[in-house]
């Protein structure tokens, strides 16, 4: 792959790549980039597996999890997109289109995360028809529940994970 998959005005999208795997775990090394995630340790093993579900997504659906780096730049500053999730939890995360990003903390605060998801959302608007996009977030992360909001997302629900967090469950469109 020779060019962004796509192009925002500070950002460019990659589909999915080998050359991904150690920005990934480079990614989601530090523990305040996990804080919401679980915060449990990552490994190259699992960070590996992250890239062949987002490669996957995109071979089965059309459609996944980008790399995002900024302009110009080879670092892996976030990865940001539409997947195909099955959550396991029904309540409108089992068999669906699920948009999600996750950047590193010196891109937090810049509005880096609501560019790439409005270009990650007005791409699959185009390239799928608007349609149901879910998202679900810790409630604790008001940081991406404010980029949620911005993305004209709303409420429908909440999950209990292993009762460790409480999960926000987020809707747009369809």
């Amino acid at each position: 792959m020779s060019a962004p998959f796509l192009v925002t005005e500070r950002l460019e999208l990659w589909q999915p790549h080998v050359r991904d795997h150690a920005g990934l775990v480079a990614l989601l090394a530090p523990e305040a980039v996990r804080q919401h995630l679980g915060a449990r340790p990552t490994s190259a093993a699992e960070e590996f597996n992250r890239l062949l579900r987002n490669a996957g997504s995109w071979a089965l659906y059309g459609y996944g999890i980008l790399t995002c780096r900024l302009k110009g730049e080879d670092e892996v500053i976030g990865i940001c997109g539409v997947f195909h999730s099955w959550r396991g939890f029904g309540t409108g995360l089992d068999d669906t289109p699920e948009v999600g990003w996750i950047f590193a903390e010196r891109a937090w605060g810049k509005g880096l995360a609501t560019e790439a998801a409005r270009a990650v959302l007005a791409w699959f608007d185009a390239a799928h028809g608007p349609r149901r996009v879910a998202c679900m977030i810790n409630d604790t992360n008001l940081a991406s529940m404010a980029v949620a909001v911005r993305l004209g997302f709303v409420r429908y629900g909440e999950h209990d994970d292993d009762g460790d967090a409480r999960l926000i469950l987020l809707e747009r469109g369809g």
